[in-house]
């Protein structure tokens, strides 16, 4: 029997919406395609090796909106980087994607959305440092 490997952090990404927690929740539900969810904590399982992980905090009125993407593979792990041409990009292109998200909900809520800084080892083209 065969041990399960933990996921690989690869993203982590940080935004704030200008808007409390019950209002982003049900619109943030709506435009990311959730398989699993759990309170307001969601995600998405796509290939052989990726998971996309997005949660939602509230902090006094506004809200804090995490995004996060693991490689799952169980196998071949070593090949992921390779099919995904070493994820040159993969980060800037994930970020982009995340505030264009955090952006669209907070034009909805007729607010505002930003994102947090970058979070250490986490620049926009190398994946961050493994979590201790």
């Amino acid at each position: 029997m065969s041990k399960s490997r933990p996921p690989k952090l690869l993203v982590d990404l940080a935004g704030v919406i200008e808007a409390p927690i019950d209002k982003v929740w049900p619109l943030l539900r709506r435009v990311v395609p959730f398989a699993q969810e759990n309170g307001t904590t969601a995600a998405y399982q796509g290939g052989w090796w990726y998971r996309g992980e997005w949660s939602a905090q509230p902090d006094k009125n506004l809200t804090l909106v995490t995004h996060r993407v693991y490689n799952v593979a169980q196998a071949m792990r070593w090949g992921v980087p390779l099919a995904n041409r070493f994820f040159i990009g993969f980060a800037q292109n994930t970020r982009n994607r995340f505030q264009h998200t955090i952006a669209d909900i907070a034009r909805q809520l007729n607010t505002t959305g930003y994102l947090t800084p970058v979070r250490a080892g986490n620049t926009p083209d190398t994946p961050p440092a493994e979590p201790h």
